[in-house]
C-alpha cells in the first residue's frame, strides 16, 4: 500500500513545544520528568509524535472539553496527526522499571498502546481524578505526599531498576560499541536477563531502545542542518556531506544505513522529514483495553 505524503513548512513535534522539569530526587525511582505542552491555538498542519522508549502518564485538557488521564506506552514508530481542537497536556514520564509498581502491568503490555489510567490495576489509577485537578506546579508536590503511602517494593525490584539505569546509560553513551553480550557481562547479568529486564521495565528490547535513542539524538542534531545542505526532495537516495557526517557521528556504517533506519522508524527519510514532507496525518486511534 502506498503511503500518501504531504508537505508542510515545518513538522511540529511534541518535543519542540514541550517544556520539561526533572523529577525531584524523592520521585526519581518512579519518574524522570514532567513535561508541559501549552494550549496551541494556532494548530499545526502536521503534528509528529516521534518514537519514545518510555511510558508516559498524560493529563490532557481540551478547551471547553473533558479532561483525560491516559497512559501512552513506549512508541516504536512515528505517528502523524492533525490536531482538531486546542488542548494542553502535562506528561509524567515514568522511570525505567516503574510501570509495574505504578500501573500494575509490565511495560511490554503498554507498547504502542494508549489506555485510560483509570483502567489499569496499579496504584496510579487511584490518583487519576486528583491529578487532573492539579496545575503543573502542584503535580510533583502532590506525588511526593501521595506515593509513599501507597507504594512499596523489595530489594530485588530496586536492584533491577539499578541494572536498567546502568544499561541505559551505557547504550546512550555508546550505542554501537558494546554488544549485548558484553553489556550483560559488564552488568553481571545474562543476556536473557537483560532482555527480560528491558521488556518488562521499558517495553522494548535493548537493541530497539538503542535505535530509538539514537533516532532522537539524530533529530535534535539534524534540525541544525541548513535546507541548502539537504538533498532534493525526489524520494531517491542522494548522499550529502551534512547527512553523511551526521551518520558517521552517530555510529552508522554510512548515510544509506542511517536513512534506512530513519525511514523504518519515521516513515520517511531524514531529508523529507526535515523539509516537511511526511505521511498524511492519521485519525486519532481509539483507546486500547487490556
Amino acid at each position: 500500500m502506498t503511503t500518501m505524503l504531504r508537505t508542510a513548512p515545518v513538522v511540529v513535534t511534541a518535543d519542540l513545544v514541550e517544556a520539561t522539569v526533572p523529577a525531584p530526587e524523592s520521585l526519581r525511582p518512579w519518574f524522570t520528568e514532567l513535561g508541559r505542552i501549552p494550549t496551541m491555538r494556532e494548530l499545526a498542519d502536521s503534528f509528529a509524535h516521534i518514537p519514545q522508549a518510555a511510558t508516559t502518564i498524560v493529563l490532557r485538557s481540551q478547551e471547553s472539553g473533558p479532561r483525560e488521564a491516559l497512559v501512552i506506552g513506549p512508541q516504536t514508530r512515528a505517528l502523524y496527526s492533525h490536531p482538531n481542537k486546542p488542548a494542553s497536556c502535562l506528561r509524567l514520564r515514568l522511570a525505567p522499571g516503574a510501570a509495574r509498581p505504578l500501573l500494575g502491568v509490565p511495560a511490554a503490555l503498554l507498547t504502542d498502546r494508549v489506555i485510560r489510567l483509570a483502567d489499569l490495576p496499579g496504584i496510579a489509577a487511584d490518583l487519576a481524578d486528583e491529578l487532573l485537578e492539579l496545575s503543573a506546579d502542584e503535580v510533583f508536590q502532590f506525588l511526593e505526599t501521595a506515593l509513599p503511602q501507597r507504594i512499596s517494593e523489595d530489594a530485588t525490584r530496586r536492584a533491577q531498576r539499578e541494572v536498567l539505569r546502568s544499561a541505559i546509560a551505557a547504550l546512550s553513551a555508546e550505542p554501537n560499541v558494546r554488544s549485548m553480550r558484553t553489556l550483560a557481562y559488564d552488568l553481571a547479568v545474562s543476556e536473557r536477563q537483560l532482555r527480560n529486564l528491558f521488556t518488562a521495565g521499558i517495553g522494548v528490547s535493548p537493541k530497539h531502545f538503542a535505535r530509538i535513542d539514537r533516532l532522537r539524538r539524530i533529530l535534535t542534531q539534524a534540525r541544525a542542518i541548513p535546507s541548502t545542505q539537504l538533498p532534493s526532495n525526489t524520494g531517491n537516495y542522494e548522499p550529502t556531506t551534512a547527512l553523511a557526517r551526521l551518520a558517521a557521528d552517530n555510529g552508522y556504517f554510512d548515510q544509506s544505513h542511517m536513512t534506512a533506519d530513519f525511514r523504518t522508524l519515521m516513515g520517511v527519510p531524514p531529508s523529507s522529514f526535515l523539509r516537511g514532507t511526511v505521511p498524511a496525518p492519521s485519525p486519532c486511534r481509539p483507546l486500547d483495553r487490556l
